[in-house]
C-alpha cells in the first residue's frame, strides 16, 4: 500500500510552484529590450527607433580603431557603413539563435594568430540586448570577426598589407 504523508507532499507542491514561478521569469520580457524597440520608441525621446549597436575597435589599424554608432531599420549613424554593417548583422539572424554567439565550447580550431585587434558591440540587436567581446586570437575567432565584417573592419593577416 502506497502512503503519501504531508512533507512530501508538501515538497512536492513547494517543487511545483518554484518551477512554474521560474517558467513565468524566463518568459518575461527583459525590460531595457523592450524599452528600446517598437514603432514609438524614438518618437519624441531622443531614443532611435529600431536595432542599434555601439562598436568600439581597437588595434584594427588607425583608419578601423574607434566607437561608431550604429542605427538599423533604418541604417545610419557614425558607423563607416550602415548599411552593409547593417546587413552583415541581419545575415545572422534568426529566431531563437544569439546573432552574436561566442565560439561555442569544447570547438577545435586552428592554431593561428589574426593579429591584436579587438571589438567590444553594446546595445540592442532583435529587441535583445547584446554585450560582446570579438578579437582574433585563433582561427575560430578569426572567422567569427570576419563573418561580421562589415559591422567590424575587414583586418588581413598581420605583416601583409
Amino acid at each position: 500500500m502506497f502512503q503519501v504523508t504531508r512533507i512530501p507532499a508538501a515538497r512536492l507542491l513547494g517543487a511545483a510552484a518554484l518551477s512554474v514561478a521560474t517558467l513565468a521569469s524566463l518568459s518575461a520580457a527583459h525590460p531595457a529590450a523592450a524599452a528600446g524597440t517598437g514603432a514609438s520608441a524614438g518618437a519624441g525621446s531622443g531614443v532611435p527607433a529600431g536595432d542599434h549597436l555601439t562598436v568600439t575597435v581597437r588595434d584594427a589599424g588607425p583608419a578601423a580603431d574607434g566607437t561608431f554608432e550604429l542605427h538599423c531599420n533604418p541604417a545610419g549613424g557614425s558607423h563607416p557603413d550602415p548599411e552593409g554593417a547593417c546587413a552583415a548583422a541581419e545575415r545572422d539572424t534568426r529566431w531563437g539563435q544569439d546573432t552574436f554567439a561566442p565560439v561555442p565550447e569544447g570547438s577545435v580550431c586552428t592554431m593561428q594568430y589574426g593579429g591584436p585587434a579587438t571589438a567590444h558591440v553594446t546595445g540592442i540587436w532583435a529587441g535583445r540586448p547584446v554585450d560582446v567581446t570579438y578579437d582574433r586570437r585563433d582561427g575560430c575567432e578569426i572567422s567569427r570577426w570576419d563573418r561580421m565584417v562589415p559591422l567590424l573592419p575587414e583586418v588581413g593577416a598581420p605583416g601583409r598589407s
